[in-house]
């Protein structure tokens, strides 16, 4: 029964963010533009940083990910706009679930990589080249990758496993876990108890390194005697922060909480912020709050001309 049922269903309907013809003309040219912002950035980001440190190891890997994670879905967006072609095969959209989700994760765990890199050098700096070694950071990173892959492995495969029977239209501009979840005819409490468990688990405890490492940083800058030095050593951590505000604050608001209170509207919204519009300001949140960054960025000119 599971079979007959999915091999009838052997594609998709994408929404998008609108059906109006007027609307959808602004919103192409909003998001190409937001695509190409985003991928030159980033790629800018990748190849002004020369300096051997963690935290640049660190964002150069962010602004990569940040690159392939927009690309699993604005250029799909734009080419349906363009074709008004909405069907996509059930395989192309698990294919661009997994994507999606690997790598959101590995956003989020690169983020935390950053936030341990902050605490050590703030509150450990006596130790912060041994602990923070070359090899040490290649580990973090590669745990990165690895471990979101799975998880979003895990995910792709129960997905897979779910009826879709009824009807085949996802009211959302890409595949997403819990609009698919509402189209299943089957029962989905297996993928909710995931997605709300290990799903969560997986979310919120880089989230919650973060947090701990900055109750210490935060501890050890007050104990900074001069005003001037307790703003110069706390400064190095406002372009992380301001990046996490913005991703955590969107991610938790759209899959930590029940899929009963899943809201299509509001979450596309949401959903917007933190696929599109967040890694596109990433570079500029980096390069012109930090003086190493500007300096790479002022040789890398230099070079090109």
């Amino acid at each position: 029964m599971l079979r007959g049922n999915q091999s009838r269903m052997t594609e998709f309907f994408l929404l998008g963010l609108t059906s109006d013809p007027k609307e959808q003309g602004w919103l192409f040219a909003s998001f190409l533009t937001m695509y190409l912002v985003n991928v030159a950035g980033n790629s800018v980001i990748i190849a002004a940083i020369r300096l051997h440190t963690p935290m640049y190891f660190f964002l150069s890997n962010l602004s990569l990910v940040d690159i392939c994670f927009t690309s699993v879905i604005v250029p799909r967006m734009l080419a349906s706009m363009l074709s008004q072609n909405k069907k996509v095969p059930f395989a192309q959209c698990l294919t661009q679930m997994y994507f999606f989700v690997a790598f959101g994760i590995t956003d989020s765990f690169l983020l935390a990589a950053m936030a341990l890199d902050r605490y050590t050098a703030i509150c450990h700096p006596l130790h912060y080249t041994t602990t923070m070694s070359p090899q040490r950071c290649l580990l973090l990173v590669m745990s990165s990758w690895v471990l979101s892959h799975l998880h979003s492995l895990a995910h792709t495969i129960l997905m897979a496993r779910l009826s879709f029977c009824g009807p085949n239209i996802i009211h959302h501009f890409f595949c997403d876990v819990q609009p698919l979840l509402t189209l299943s005819c089957s029962d989905t409490s297996v993928n909710e108890l995931l997605a709300f468990t290990e799903g969560s688990f997986v979310i919120m405890s880089p989230f919650i390194l973060i947090i701990v490492s900055y109750v210490f940083i935060t501890r050890a800058v007050l104990r900074v005697p001069s005003g001037g030095g307790r703003y110069k050593v706390f400064s190095t951590c406002g372009s992380h922060l301001t990046v996490v505000a913005l991703f955590y604050g969107t991610i938790i608001f759209v899959y930590i909480r029940p899929s009963s209170t899943y809201s299509v509207t509001k979450d596309r919204v949401v959903t917007v912020i933190y696929t599109v519009v967040t890694p596109m300001l990433n570079p500029f949140i980096y390069s012109l709050r930090n003086k190493d960054m500007k300096q790479a960025l002022k040789k890398l000119i230099r070079r090109a001309e």
